[in-house]
């Protein structure tokens, strides 16, 4: 063996993983499934009965947590599915750029400007008529499977200067 370091040039993530395996059979409503590849809250789950070749089958109807498109999915209910993680954090709001991105303070006191407004127009208004107004917003940052989107807002008041 050699003296040298030793460089390794990858692009491998070594957090934790974005998504965790569960059981088809004990995700319920309103829990968090992967279909297609896109993280998605659970709206309806209906088990089928074992049939002549075997496995109960789960019939899910999720939504997804970021584009709010309908998708469904049927696992035999003995095999996993994949399972985000969905995290929500609060951050101040600071500004809002002309080019749609907002500067949020976290709560170490660093900015955080890689976060677009919400697409969803009833959010979008909230935010936009409350920090022309001058009040102190915070908004709900919901992030899974290395997306983030604004997804709610609180208004703590007026500004303090």
């Amino acid at each position: 063996m050699s003296d040298e370091d030793h460089h390794f040039d990858s692009k491998a993530d070594a957090g934790a993983s974005k998504t965790f395996p569960q059981q088809a059979g004990t995700i319920r409503k309103n829990a968090y499934i992967v279909i297609k590849q896109r993280p998605c809250k659970v709206v309806e789950v209906s088990t089928s009965k074992t049939g002549k070749h075997g496995h109960a089958k789960c019939h899910f109807v999720a939504i997804d947590i970021f584009t709010g498109k309908k998708l469904e999915d049927i696992v035999p209910s003995s095999h996993n599915c994949d399972v985000p993680e969905v995290t929500r954090n609060d951050y101040q709001l600071i500004d809002i750029s002309e080019d749609g991105f907002v500067s949020l303070l976290t709560d170490s006191g660093e900015t955080k400007d890689d976060l677009r407004l919400p697409t969803d127009d009833q959010l979008l208004t909230q935010i936009k008529a409350g920090f022309g107004e001058g009040k102190d917003l915070v908004v709900t940052v919901m992030s899974a499977m290395g997306e983030e989107q604004i997804c709610a807002l609180k208004d703590i008041g007026p500004k303090v200067l």
